[in-house]
């Protein structure tokens, strides 16, 4: 069982290492889920408001690999690196963030996706390693605020691509 599914289930025995951003966004779970599971997707909206992806490599698969460079507004790239731990179509997705592969400081998210009349809920709960990784991230990279933005770009490009697409 990862980290991330085990403090789900323990509740706040890791809360010190946890952060839980949800958004729900007005589209059926199967395209929010799709969003996440296509590059060509992925690529448009995912990251904080002002940054742009560039992927390098792309397998959605559990043990594949995103690997991406986050272009920042003030034109800092931030190294990227994703592995798919768990996949649930199109109920869950977990992963594990770091900036590389074996990176001592990657941190575990499990996104999950659940229908809500016709719109999707969607959670991530992010585990990092230690209460002052989380600490740091939350404090000097805002993680809340760019994990809210985040999943508000989700939300904005399934309704406005994703679900016209499926309407029309």
């Amino acid at each position: 069982m990862n980290t991330a599914h085990r403090a789900a289930q323990e509740g706040s025995a890791a809360s010190d290492r946890t952060v839980v951003i949800s958004r729900t966004v007005d589209a059926p779970r199967e395209l929010v889920f799709e969003a996440f599971t296509d590059v060509r997707h992925l690529s448009r909206w995912w990251g904080p408001e002002g940054f742009a992806t560039t992927t390098r490599a792309f397998e959605f698969r559990v043990g594949g690999v995103w690997d991406f460079v986050l272009h920042g507004p003030d034109g800092t790239d931030y190294q990227e690196w994703i592995t798919w731990t768990g996949l649930t179509r199109p109920e869950r997705i977990a992963m594990l963030h770091g900036e590389k592969r074996d990176d001592p400081n990657a941190f575990e998210s499990v996104l999950t996706f659940e229908s809500d009349g016709t719109s999707t809920r969607v959670e991530m709960l992010t585990v990092f390693p230690t209460r002052e990784q989380r600490d740091e991230a939350v404090e000097k990279y805002h993680a809340i605020e760019a994990g809210g933005q985040t999943l508000d770009n989700l939300a904005a490009y399934v309704t406005e691509n994703l679900r016209k697409g499926a309407d029309g």
